[in-house]
């Protein structure tokens, strides 16, 4: 994908359209995804684990009788030392008409980033391949690195997600 197609991506069709995306921390870092794939916020409870599993999959919850694996976004990204605590919560996605959930550090707000706020990945090593970020958002004082949820969690090294999409 291009630059000029994921901030296409990100702009939407009509150039004066925001998008909104959900804003989370990981580690000093501040995150965004598109709104439209989260489907709750919940608080961290006990995951039940499953054996022959990445380490960066903590486990399964059941989540009013759906099954969900929960992937734990520091392990993921090497983001160093995972502490739980009270600010440590659950983002469930719906990505590909699966629902996945994501630890992370804590949920910031919903942001709407119009296409001028938007700037392409730079092209070097981060914690996050930059195949995965559509871009870097700029709100006032802070920068935003925007990611392709679903690319990221329909990736064949997260292989949660089976696409079956022709």
């Amino acid at each position: 994908m291009t630059h000029a197609t994921s901030q296409e991506a990100v702009a939407g069709t009509s150039s004066n359209q925001g998008n909104e995306f959900l804003t989370f921390t990981l580690g000093k870092e501040e995150y965004g995804i598109e709104i439209l794939k989260v489907q709750e916020i919940r608080g961290y409870d006990a995951v039940t684990t499953l054996a022959n599993t990445p380490e960066f999959i903590k486990g399964v919850i059941n989540l009013r009788g759906i099954i969900v694996p929960i992937v734990d976004m520091r392990i993921k990204f090497h983001l160093g030392n995972v502490e739980y605590n009270q600010f440590t919560v659950v983002i469930i996605l719906n990505i590909v008409n699966r629902v996945v959930g994501m630890v992370v550090d804590g949920v910031s707000d919903v942001i709407t980033l119009n296409p001028e706020q938007v700037k392409p990945a730079p092209e070097f090593g981060s914690a996050i391949d930059t195949k995965y970020v559509m871009g870097l958002g700029t709100v006032d004082e802070r920068m935003l690195i925007l990611v392709d949820i679903e690319k990221l969690m329909t990736s064949s090294d997260m292989e949660l997600v089976d696409v079956a999409i022709a």
